[in-house]
């Protein structure tokens, strides 16, 4: 078995008692205190996590955006200095390569993050893409830390370490500035539905960036965070991960992700002929989310079941909401099924799937 990678704050995680697990080849934190308890916190005050896992790629030169545009289903033309942009990316027959953040620092100048478990692979794809176009694809993973703040008083904490003046960073954009001083690239984008910033900066300053935060925020109630609770987080909000509601077999308009392609815009783009196809024949298979009503987990790869007991689709994500008290989750289902009913069967007692448009939960509208 290969060794495990680090991050630059894996010391800092043990110290302060983290539970560390193998993800994506990772040694991560999983939880510190409580899953449970980490996921509130995040909901009602703040959350501290460490994503310096995720890979980030630089794309420069005079055809930067074309090519972007090439590569990813929504409109990288859109953008300008200063703004975000999240996009799947597909491979021809409309199935999904990975999905990423696109920022646009300058009109030839383009910096994405990816998916810790797809860095290699998304690397091949970009480069191999790259054919034809003047532009350099650069992996500057080994390069950036990662961390995020997520919760209704993340913005406040960041503001007392920062002179940068957040109220003018609007969701889905970002900034360069100090925190803390470090020098950081200040993005308001984030995976738990709440307000809060990923702030990529230097490997080396990870550890004075991650105390500083901690201290800052804790007369605030700032909890560390763990991927137990981001994963638990995202899924109430119903955010699309990797691996499962998105894969190289379900494309984004199966996912639900219709409002990321563009199927109209100038350029053209991998994938385009096999989406539309798609959205105008309609796909046989759906993404649906759901609850319960109960508390038991609804594992993934679980049988979904149509009224009648026939197979009709697969659990993809599944876990306890701790805000409701109660199992969610993600399926793929059989599109004509839908309708009459859904259920899955835990250990031999049946229950009814009740469909949910989520979020799962009422969260706060970002600035």
């Amino acid at each position: 078995m290969s060794e495990l990678k680090r991050t630059p704050l894996r010391d800092f995680h043990a110290a302060n008692g983290a539970r560390l697990v193998d993800f994506a080849g990772w040694e991560m934190p999983v939880q510190y205190r409580s899953i449970l308890e980490e996921h509130k916190a995040v909901r009602r005050a703040a959350g501290l996590f460490d994503v310096s896992h995720m890979g980030e790629v630089e794309v420069r030169g005079p055809q930067a955006a074309a090519f972007l545009d090439h590569v990813v289903t929504n409109d990288v033309s859109k953008l300008y200095p200063g703004r975000v942009l999240y996009s799947p990316m597909c491979y021809p027959n409309g199935g999904v390569v990975d999905d990423l953040l696109v920022y646009m620092r300058a009109p030839e100048d383009y910096f994405l993050c990816i998916n810790a478990g797809n860095i290699a692979k998304d690397l091949a794809w970009l480069h191999e893409q790259a054919a034809g176009y003047d532009v350099t694809v650069t992996d500057r993973s080994e390069d950036y830390a990662l961390l995020a703040i997520q919760g209704p008083v993340a913005a406040r904490i960041v503001q007392a370490l920062t002179g940068a003046k957040l109220d003018a960073v609007k969701y889905y954009h970002f900034v360069e500035g100090t925190v803390a001083g470090v020098q950081c690239m200040i993005s308001r984008t984030g995976y738990t539905g709440e307000d809060g910033f990923e702030l990529y900066h230097a490997n080396g300053d990870a550890v004075t960036l991650a105390n500083a935060l901690l201290e800052a925020g804790k007369p605030h109630g700032v909890e560390l965070a763990g991927l137990g609770a981001r994963d638990s987080l995202r899924l109430e909000a119903g955010y699309p991960l990797y691996g499962h509601e998105i894969t190289a077999e379900i494309s984004p308009l199966t996912a639900g992700l219709g409002w990321t392609v563009k199927l109209a815009k100038a350029a053209d783009f991998n994938g385009r002929a096999a989406l539309r196809q798609e959205k105008e024949q309609g796909g046989a298979h759906q993404v649906v989310f759901f609850k319960t009503g109960d508390r038991r987990i609804v594992r993934q790869d679980t049988p979904v079941l149509a009224t009648d007991g026939a197979t009709v689709g697969r659990v993809l994500s599944g876990t306890l909401s701790p805000m409701l008290n109660e199992a969610i989750g993600s399926a793929l289902v059989d599109r004509a099924a839908v309708a009459a009913g859904l259920q899955v069967d835990i250990r031999g007692t049946k229950f009814n799937l009740q469909l949910v448009k989520p979020p799962f939960v009422e969260l706060k509208k970002n600035p």
